[in-house]
Formats: C-alpha cells, sequence, structure tokens
C-alpha cells in the first residue's frame, strides 16, 4: 500500500515539480502550479481531474475516490492511499495530475509522461 513518503517521492520525481507547504499541509506543483496535496493526516491525497471523469471515479469506486464538500466547485478528486492497488497506480494518478497543471513547454519535452503504455 503506498504511503505519503511515496507520494512525495513519486511526486518529486516529475520534471520541475517541488514541494511547498500551504494551508498547514504539504502540496506539489509542477512550474509554480498545484497538482497534488497530502491533507487528512497524510491518508489520501487531492488531485486535479476533470470535474466528469471525477464524478464517474467516484461513483464507480467510492472505496478509492472521492470529492471534498469544499472541493465540489474544482477539478479535483481524493484518493485515499490504502485503497491503491500499488505504488504503479500512484504512479499513473499523480503523472496525470501533473499532465493538468504542466505548462506546455513541459509537456512538450514530455510528451508520454503520464499516459498509458501504447500497446
Amino acid at each position: 500500500m503506498p504511503d505519503a513518503e511515496d507520494v512525495r517521492r513519486i511526486a518529486l520525481s516529475l520534471p520541475d515539480t517541488m514541494e511547498k507547504i500551504a494551508w498547514s499541509m504539504p502540496t506539489f506543483r509542477v512550474a509554480g502550479k498545484m497538482f497534488a496535496t497530502l491533507p487528512e493526516d497524510e491518508t489520501s491525497i487531492a488531485v486535479r481531474c476533470p470535474k466528469e471523469e471525477r464524478d464517474e471515479l467516484a461513483l464507480a469506486e467510492p472505496d478509492k475516490f472521492w470529492i471534498a464538500d469544499h472541493e465540489a466547485q474544482f477539478a479535483w478528486v481524493r484518493v485515499r492511499l490504502a485503497a491503491l492497488e500499488d505504488e504503479a497506480e500512484l504512479r499513473d494518478i499523480l503523472a496525470d495530475s501533473w499532465r493538468q497543471a504542466a505548462p506546455t513547454r513541459l509537456l512538450e519535452s514530455h510528451p508520454r509522461l503520464g499516459l498509458p503504455p501504447e500497446g
């Protein structure tokens, strides 16, 4: 089961990422734009997710994904670390959120980051 240290290690391995404390919790930013936080005593993460996908995830897997009331109007979803299958799933979730926040120059430099492998 991934934990907060796995979140930190994976998030900081993504290009141009830094950790910054905000709202008394660790946040992770790419080129200054937040893409993940570690709220709730670091047992979950909040990541960027388009609202349509977020709503589908929360309905399909409510034990893993949920929408915090104060984030309902934003394109963010919460993820319970204990519910993740493995570190690879955590990496995919963080990389997808990173892609949503990263500037074009980074996306162009890392075109495959966070995308499913070509089959």
